[in-house]
């Protein structure tokens, strides 16, 4: 008989390209397995994962909105009509499995296969858990961790450290760096500086680099810049008539974007600081400084300390970045360094990780 499973979460990419690589786990290992997945209508995940070739079922779900306590007013309602929804979700799919991957549409669905008794898995991509997965973890059958230190927020005996899975796009990636140059329009025979701010964009990455754009063309350097859909009219305006910039709101194919970079600009988001690692880049990490506990930070100063990664403030970003990431292109010394530090921490297997307890567990 065919395994059923739900994947729960998405929002950003960083929860959603990991329960996408999870699902491909689960299929490599069990062709026959049905997998659905439940998101957030409205969220990226809505169209992402059907692009990777999955059913998505969306709720009318919200987060609470901290900067306006006024737009909370339908939250209650959204609440109950969302959980309405996953009851008849479940009831009709009869899940054997649900994994949560963290977001908004993660809570009511693995919250109500616990009271119904089907086993439930929660991967915690950060080394600060969040609140709905810290109250999630004490009913789940396992908890799948990045590291270690995490029996802070899970009880111990059901923690499993798997690591991050990255899409099996970037992690078996065969593309070469000359194919990937020439993708996105750029010349082989220069430096290439990648900026990606994560899949939304980041804001103080975005205005340092608009307001240093010129200073790459003059260090002979080029740019492949994903601004993220809020920053996208201005970053393609800036960039009108600069041949040595590839510029969009989002990079389809970010194994070809790896690929072509010699440096990175980043977030310092768990998903992305994975995907950095496996793929052996020099970067430049600028930390979200609203994320919960400051885990970006945390995130960022683990590389750091093992001289593996370099980091310029959010709030210095604008001073700094540009003429960081210019000074590392040109210092081949540094980039090598922080190239041997970073590769021991990229892991590959972790969605073959996940996939094989989950599957055990339910057979």
């Amino acid at each position: 008989m065919s395994v059923k499973v739900i994947l729960a979460g998405g929002g950003t990419g960083g929860h959603i390209f990991p329960a996408i690589a999870i699902a491909n786990a689960i299929k490599k290992m069990r062709p026959d397995a049905q997998i659905l997945f439940v998101g957030a209508k409205g969220k990226m995940e809505m169209e992402k994962v059907p692009q990777a070739g999955y059913e998505i079922k969306g709720l009318d779900i919200a987060g609470f909105n901290r900067s306006s306590l006024i737009k909370n007013i339908g939250l209650p309602l959204k609440l109950v009509k969302s959980f309405l929804q996953v009851r008849r979700i479940i009831n009709e799919f009869k899940p054997d499995a649900v994994i949560g991957v963290g977001g908004y549409s993660s809570f009511p669905v693995l919250r109500f296969a616990q009271s119904k008794g089907i086993a439930t898995f929660i991967h915690e991509s950060n080394s600060f858990a969040g609140k709905s997965n810290i109250l999630l973890g004490k009913k789940a059958t396992k908890v799948f961790v990045a590291s270690d230190g995490m029996e802070k927020f899970f009880p111990k005996e059901k923690l499993m450290i798997t690591g991050n899975p990255v899409r099996s796009a970037i992690s078996a990636a065969t593309v070469t760096k000359e194919e990937s140059l020439k993708f996105f329009g750029l010349q082989t025979d220069k430096k290439t500086v990648l900026v990606v701010g994560g899949s939304l964009g980041a804001k103080s990455i975005n205005e340092a680099i608009d307001a240093g754009i010129d200073a790459f063309a003059q260090n002979n350097l080029q740019l492949i810049w994903q601004t993220g859909k809020p920053y996208a009219t201005q970053g393609k305006a800036r960039c009108e008539g600069r041949s040595n910039v590839w510029v969009n709101d989002f990079i389809t194919q970010m194994e070809k974007a790896y690929a072509a970079a010699d440096v990175v600009i980043s977030r310092a988001g768990a998903m992305a600081i994975a995907e950095i690692c496996l793929v052996v880049k020099p970067a430049v990490f600028v930390p979200y400084p609203h994320a919960a506990e400051d885990h970006q930070t945390v995130n960022a100063m683990h590389l750091v300390n093992k001289n593996a990664g370099l980091m310029v403030k959010d709030g210095e970003a604008k001073e700094k970045l540009v003429s960081t990431v210019i000074s590392l292109a040109k210092d081949e010394a540094k980039q090598n360094e922080l190239r041997n530090n970073i590769k021991p921490l990229g892991i590959s297997d972790a969605d073959i990780k996940v996939a094989t307890e989950v599957l055990k567990l339910i057979n």
